[in-house]
């Protein structure tokens, strides 16, 4: 979400500024485009030819260099946010009343777009009343603050005001500042994983899935907006972002019952999870002995849980289901489509190479309930659901 965007990064004097450095990395990987302003102090603590060089951008750190002027009104118009990362409690001082002696504080007052302060300092400075007050007047000016974190400080003592991470930053520009609104006060279901079912206490039955694709819809819809439920098997990958509720659950029948909890309240239920078709019939509750010659198992159908829903939606509501198939693969995808009463089936095959379970990539068919098809080539599985997002968002008048 931050390829393409415009950030101006302040740098304050304190010995956080080295993570900067790393910040400016992160960013530009990210595609955006940095240009960085320091006060003249802050220099010491970072070198302005390495962020130069990592931003490939000049660095303005005074208001003229030689006969050239920096346009710090025409900076702080340039920008899509304004990062000040670390932000001392001298220039926070500065900004809440207004006090412009040096050109980061002279494109802090110029600028138009959003502010995100990140600050950094001892922790006795950061719980002074002073900052604090500025702390609030910086908010009530509609700014966002990131706040500090806790452990060893410059000092040597331990305490709060430790500069939040850099990839802690990343997120909180990307969710905070560049959040789109196209889902908004939308509630979206989604699942994904696998789910484990018992032979016997210490023995399961899986999947190769990896939650990726699930995750990958998960974060497309909050950062569209939408209030985000993902239920998750048992998988090592998480959401980043912080506003995704996850809950999590381990077998078929587990991932029934939340999705049946949920689901009454949901706009959209995307179901990517890979649900286990079969189960033991009886779980011993004893570990099963190795013994010699055959181990034989009767299995059950598990709830076919987006057969379930089919049968529940209301008019009001979207359902969407996936389909890894191997073989007929259209067919079946429309046959599922129709069986279980869904608006949408995203179909993909094990056959194609860099798709499927556990990869980063994916390539997909998208079905409607028109029967219309649309294919999307492959790409990343976090590309792949924004482009799945964007078509369930055109086609769905609700």
């Amino acid at each position: 979400m931050l390829e393409g965007k415009k950030i101006i990064l302040g740098i304050t004097a304190g010995i956080a500024a080295y993570k900067s450095i790393y910040l400016t990395r992160l960013l530009v990987k990210s595609g955006a485009e940095v240009r960085i302003v320091m006060t003249p102090a802050s220099s010491a603590f970072v070198s302005p030819l390495v962020l130069s060089t990592l931003s490939n951008n000049k660095v303005w750190i005074e208001f003229q260099e030689g006969a050239v002027w920096h346009n710090h009104v025409e900076l702080g118009s340039w920008g899509d946010v304004f990062v000040i990362a670390p932000a001392s409690c001298n220039t926070m001082a500065k900004m809440a009343n207004g006090i412009c002696d040096n050109i980061l504080l002279a494109t802090y007052l110029s600028a138009r777009c959003p502010t995100v302060i990140v600050p950094a300092m001892d922790e006795d400075m950061y719980k002074h009343p002073s900052t604090q007050k500025n702390l609030e007047t910086l908010i009530s000016f509609g700014h966002q603050v990131i706040p500090v974190g806790k452990g060893f400080l410059a000092s040597g003592l331990h305490g709060a005001g430790r500069m939040a991470e850099p990839e802690d930053i990343c997120l909180f520009i990307e969710e905070n500042i560049f959040r789109g609104r196209s889902l908004l006060n939308k509630h979206i279901l989604i699942t994904a994983g696998p789910t484990r079912e018992a032979i016997d206490p210490v023995r399961f039955i899986t999947n190769h899935s990896s939650g990726k694709m699930g995750v990958a819809l998960a974060e497309a819809c909050h950062m569209q907006g939408a209030h985000v439920t993902l239920i998750a098997g048992p998988m090592s990958i998480r959401p980043r972002f912080r506003g995704i509720e996850v809950i999590s659950v381990t077998s078929a029948e587990e991932m029934k019952d939340a999705c049946l909890k949920v689901f009454p309240g949901c706009g959209w239920c995307i179901m990517a999870a890979a649900v286990a078709d079969f189960r033991p019939a009886v779980v011993p509750s004893e570990k099963i002995s190795k013994k010699d010659g055959e181990l034989n198992i009767s299995w059950e159908s598990t709830p076919d849980i987006l057969h379930i829903l089919g049968t529940l939606k209301r008019d009001h509501q979207v359902l969407i289901g996936f389909a890894l198939e191997t073989e007929n693969e259209a067919s079946n995808a429309l046959s599922k489509l129709e069986r279980k009463n869904l608006d949408f089936i995203v179909m993909n095959s094990l056959k194609t190479p860099g798709a499927g379970f556990e990869t980063d990539t994916n390539q997909v068919s998208v079905f409607g309930k028109d029967r219309s098809k649309r294919d999307l080539p492959l790409n990343s599985k976090k590309k792949i659901a924004e482009e799945l997002i964007d078509i369930f968002i055109n086609k769905d008048g609700r």
